[in-house]
């Protein structure tokens, strides 16, 4: 059975609403057959899960707050703690590579969620997503401001678009 991972940041209630729809969305009762994982950030922090929850998984949801230009730093950390365990690549300059890992071609989504920007937030994990060799499965999610019925609608269809994705 293909397993999906949902891994988020939600200190916000604007964040934790838009994960609370991911997460419905993933279990939409037209989507039969796939195992549905959530971690938080933080479990990377703690030891609660390593870079094989990542290897384990078939497809991606990402879920962070924008921080002063960039991802959250819990969300950062997940990066920091698996990358080079589930096949990131870097050239010689420091430069995103061509990922030859076990985790690239697979399918990933993100929502991200801000005050008065996102751009650096969302750049900076498509970035990462890159050196990966993942592939975005739907429009990144960037919500500002007071999370409204469109952006509840839209988290969603995230999480049900990239559940179906493994199921073909």
């Amino acid at each position: 059975m293909p397993r999906l991972l949902v891994i988020h940041h939600s200190p916000t209630r604007a964040l934790q609403a838009l994960t609370d729809q991911v997460m419905a969305g993933t279990r939409d009762e037209s989507i039969e057959g796939v195992e549905v994982v959530e971690r938080r950030a933080l479990d990377f922090a703690t030891g609660e899960a390593t870079h094989q929850d990542l290897l384990d998984a078939d497809g991606y949801v990402l879920g962070t707050t924008a921080n002063f230009g960039y991802m959250s730093g819990a969300l950062k950390h997940v990066f920091d703690a698996t990358f080079l365990q589930i096949g990131g690549a870097l050239d010689p300059s420091g430069a995103a590579g061509e990922s030859a890992g076990q985790t690239k071609g697979r399918p990933f989504g993100l929502y991200v969620h801000g005050r008065y920007d996102t751009t650096g937030a969302v750049r900076s994990v498509l970035s990462i997503t890159g050196a990966l060799g993942w592939k975005q499965g739907y429009d990144v999610l960037a919500a500002m401001g007071d999370v409204d019925d469109a952006d509840l609608a839209a988290a969603y269809e995230l999480g049900g678009t990239i559940a179906a994705l493994l199921i073909g």
